[in-house]
């Protein structure tokens, strides 16, 4: 994150606040979208990937739904439960 400082009319500043809020809130969203990554991979990456490529694919919300799809149907029930948790992340994005 960045300290921006921007000269607006008074008009616009309640649209730059929600503007900077949306930002904040994609950024966080794509932050705790990649700790679950971490740990989805961490504890499952030699079941679930066995031939998948995730470099291939374009952004954080697609990796995330592979791998969580990937633990729904290869994964224990800890699995299960973490897939359906990144999968509701990715739904908000």
């Amino acid at each position: 994150m960045a300290r921006v400082e921007v000269l607006v009319p008074p008009s616009a500043r309640d649209e730059i606040l929600a503007v900077a809020a949306r930002l904040r809130a994609e950024h966080r969203r794509a932050n705790e979208l990649n700790r679950l990554c971490e740990q989805a991979l961490s504890s499952y990456r030699t079941r679930i990937l066995d031939n998948v490529d995730l470099d291939r694919l374009p952004s954080v919300q697609a990796k995330a739904s592979v791998i969580a799809r990937a633990m729904i149907d290869r994964g224990d029930a800890r699995a299960f439960a973490l897939g359906r948790k990144m999968l509701a992340q990715v739904g908000a994005s």
